[in-house]
């Protein structure tokens, strides 16, 4: 008998999904008077049209810029699923950032929303352009529905309320669907021009379920699925991405205006980390109170960090993407600090300084940060529109191989040394000076190199010019002086038409500045 009853049990187990038992710690009530009575008595939502939000002429145009490339085809923009961190836990979200470029959406973003640009006569679409655009996504569940508390990823009882579709419509002068209509708004007529359909591009590998329905339409209309090129529809489907990166290498004023606002709000974060430097020296993980003290402004001022925070103090300032920051901060040691906030709009900010520890340089190590600070002004003067976006690099690097000859530590010449056959000097900075900044920490990543590293620079650019020095503690090309310190600067640069204006000059840069202002927040304290 009890065989047969554990059994039973064992059945009654096993015939549960395996997506389901995540629930079985939360014993909610199934009862009809439970449900009846959840559904009642809640105060309606207020009927109020919020105002047009600022950005949405600008999305409007850059929607309108993208039309004109891709006349006649339909166009998925997706802003990408929820993202698991652990079971059932997910990562803060964040979308993608073509579409939060296209759709102006920043801070009160959509998991799971998509953008569709659908083709229409020529000049009849939105603006006069080729296209109208459509946001497709999940809007807030009537509290009369089962969604409203039972749903932990969408339900308003667990993550709070959502805007409607009338809501993002009048914010973002953008009409909207809801998502249960996307999968027809995607695979509608798609197939051959040629036989009256209609070709799609995607942006791939955002959302995995995007990707399969688009896929599927594409196979199911093929005239000859079987012999169907992928890898023309990917060349397809990465153009669109090469051109929505492209769109954004010139920021209008209302991206600069971001831009400003979230460096302003780094430069906060790194006067945190002066403030915090007394318990970095005496904590076992000192970098973790510097990246904690950088954290708590890049979420009080902002929506998140535009990336992990580099908090790397003595030698760990030696290794590029230091990021576990699991050190200690030393007295006597330069404390490299490579840190972003990004603004609710999703533009970030990416600034350098190299500070001593305990507020005052040694002798080699301001050595080696003045010729860093050199290297990073002649790549500032090098900046002029029509100039190649690669000089600022080549004017950089230059002054770094001028100073590690005069310290004797090239085995070459100058000449030698920054030919395309020496390149000696790179040992102690093997990165690039200067990468595109905005809504990515390395923006227009996606553009053709005909347009980033050998394009001209232009008015309305935002970039970084960060040079270094990096001498590794075990490096034995250098006397031992030298070994263990590692410096970089970088600052964010807006060019205009009169030339470059250092968005992040607030924070000082000198080394009788640095040791100044590290002071003056001592005192403070």
């Amino acid at each position: 008998m009890n065989d047969a009853k554990n059994s039973q049990h064992m059945d009654s187990a096993e015939s549960q999904p395996l997506q389901e038992r995540v629930n079985n710690r939360s014993q909610r009530p199934t009862s009809d008077a439970f449900k009846a009575f959840m559904a009642s008595n809640w105060a309606p939502a207020p009927q109020v049209t919020p105002a047009r939000d600022a950005v949405a002429d600008h999305a409007a145009r850059r929607r309108r810029a993208i039309s004109e490339k891709f006349k006649g085809e339909r166009l998925v923009i997706p802003a990408g699923p929820l993202k698991v961190r652990s079971n059932d836990c997910d990562y803060r979200f964040r979308p993608h950032s073509g579409f939060a470029h296209l759709t102006g959406l920043g801070l009160d973003h959509e998991p799971d929303a998509v953008l569709i640009l659908e083709p229409v006569a020529e000049g009849k679409g939105d603006d006069g352009g080729h296209h109208t655009a459509t946001l497709y996504f999940r809007p807030l569940a009537g509290r009369d529905t089962e969604q409203f508390y039972a749903d932990s990823r969408a339900g308003e009882f667990w993550i709070g309320p959502r805007p409607t579709l009338a809501e993002f419509e009048a914010r973002l002068g953008l009409p909207t669907a809801h998502i249960s209509e996307l999968e027809v708004a995607i695979t509608k007529n798609v197939g051959a021009p040629e036989i009256g359909g209609i070709s799609i591009r995607l942006v791939r590998k955002v959302d995995e379920n995007i990707d399969a329905l688009v896929d599927t339409a594409r196979y199911n209309t093929a005239k000859d699925p079987e012999n169907l090129d992928l890898g023309e529809l990917d060349a397809l489907d990465e153009k669109l991405s090469e051109a929505l990166s492209e769109l954004r290498l010139i920021k209008d004023e209302w991206e600069v205006e971001q831009m400003r606002i979230a460096v302003a709000a780094t430069v906060e974060g790194f006067a945190d980390v002066v403030r915090a430097l007394p318990r970095a020296l005496t904590h076992k993980r000192g970098e973790r109170v510097v990246e904690g003290a950088f954290f708590a402004k890049a979420r009080e001022e902002g929506n998140e960090l535009g990336y992990d925070t580099i908090a790397a103090s003595g030698n760990n300032a030696t290794v590029l993407h230091w990021n576990r920051n699991t050190g200690t901060v030393d007295a006597g040691d330069l404390l490299l600090l490579d840190a972003g906030v990004e603004a609710d709009s999703l533009y970030t900010a990416d600034v350098t300084r190299t500070l001593p520890a305990n507020g005052k340089f040694t002798d080699i190590q301001r050595k080696i940060y003045e010729a860093v600070l050199d290297a990073a002004d002649a790549g500032f003067a090098a900046a002029r529109p029509g100039v190649k976006f690669r000089e600022i690099h080549t004017a950089a690097t230059t002054v770094l191989a001028e100073r590690l000859a005069e310290w004797g530590l090239l085995p070459v010449s100058v000449e030698e040394a920054i030919s395309p056959e020496g390149q000696q000097h790179r040992r102690w900075m093997p990165h690039g000076t200067s990468h595109h900044l905005g809504l990515d920490v390395h923006d227009c990543a996606q553009a053709k190199r005909e347009l980033y590293l050998d394009g001209e620079l232009a008015e309305g650019m935002v970039f970084t010019i960060e040079p270094g020095l990096y001498f590794k503690a075990e490096d034995l090309a250098i006397p031992a002086e030298y070994r263990g310190i590692g410096v970089r600067i970088e600052d964010d640069i807006l060019m205009t038409a009169d030339g470059p204006v250092n968005l992040s000059a607030a924070l000082p840069r000198k080394a009788d500045d640095v040791e100044a202002w590290m002071a003056g927040i001592y005192q403070e304290g």
